[in-house]
C-alpha cells in the first residue's frame, strides 16, 4: 500500500505511536485514565476491559479514516471514556452498578486507617450516582482524569464557562449531600 501516507498516520508516526504500526495507540497511563474515568462514570468492573478496546478502535479508526490525531491524545482518550460511560449509564439502570461501583471503590477492610476514606468514597459515589449526566461527566473529566477546564471544554464541545458552571453547581450538589449524610 504505497502512496501518499494519512494525516492521522504522519502525526503518530512523528510521535513513534503510529497505530497502523502495530504500537499501542493508548501508553499505560492513559490506559489508567481511560479505565478510571469509565469507572467512575458507571460502567462495571467487568466491562471495563471493553472500554478501554473501544477507546483504542476510536483512535485507530480515527487514523484509519486519514482524520488528524487529537492533539491530546490523553484529554481525547478520556472524554471518549466519559461518553462511552455515559453511554452506558444511561442503558442501565443506576441501581443495578452501584453495589458493583462501591464494591471497586471500597479499600481493603485490615487497614483501619482507610475505613474513613472508604466511607467517604461510598458517599461520593452514591453522590456522583444521582448528578445528572452532564455535571457528573465534568466532575469526572476534570477532578478524576485531571483535565483542565479548557480541555474539558475543547473536547465536549462547549464554551469553559458552562464547564465551570456544571463543576460548580455538582461540586455545591456533592458538598450538601456529604454534609446531608453527615459524612464531613
Amino acid at each position: 500500500m504505497r502512496g501518499r501516507p494519512r494525516r492521522g498516520r504522519e502525526a503518530h508516526a512523528a510521535t513513534g505511536d503510529d497505530p497502523g504500526g502495530g504500537a499501542d495507540p493508548l501508553d499505560a497511563a492513559q490506559e489508567r485514565r481511560v479505565r478510571a474515568v469509565l469507572a467512575l462514570g458507571g460502567v462495571p468492573q467487568a466491562d471495563l476491559p471493553d472500554g478501554v478496546q473501544q477507546v483504542r478502535l476510536r483512535l485507530l479508526e480515527r487514523a484509519a479514516g486519514g482524520r488528524e490525531a487529537p492533539r491530546d491524545v490523553s484529554a481525547w482518550a478520556a472524554v471518549v471514556a466519559s461518553n462511552l460511560a455515559m453511554d452506558w449509564h444511561r442503558a442501565k439502570r443506576r441501581q443495578e452498578r452501584l453495589g458493583e461501583r462501591l464494591a471497586a471503590l471500597r479499600q481493603p477492610a485490615e487497614h483501619p486507617s482507610g475505613e474513613d476514606s472508604s466511607v467517604l468514597s461510598v458517599a461520593v459515589a452514591q453522590g456522583l450516582d444521582e448528578l445528572p449526566d452532564a455535571q457528573r461527566q465534568v466532575v469526572v473529566l476534570r477532578f478524576y482524569a485531571d483535565l483542565p477546564v479548557r480541555s474539558i471544554a475543547e473536547q465536549l464541545g462547549v464554551p469553559e464557562g458552562t464547564v465551570k458552571s456544571r463543576l460548580h453547581t455538582a461540586v455545591r450538589a456533592l458538598r450538601a449531600r456529604l454534609h446531608e449524610d453527615e459524612v464531613v
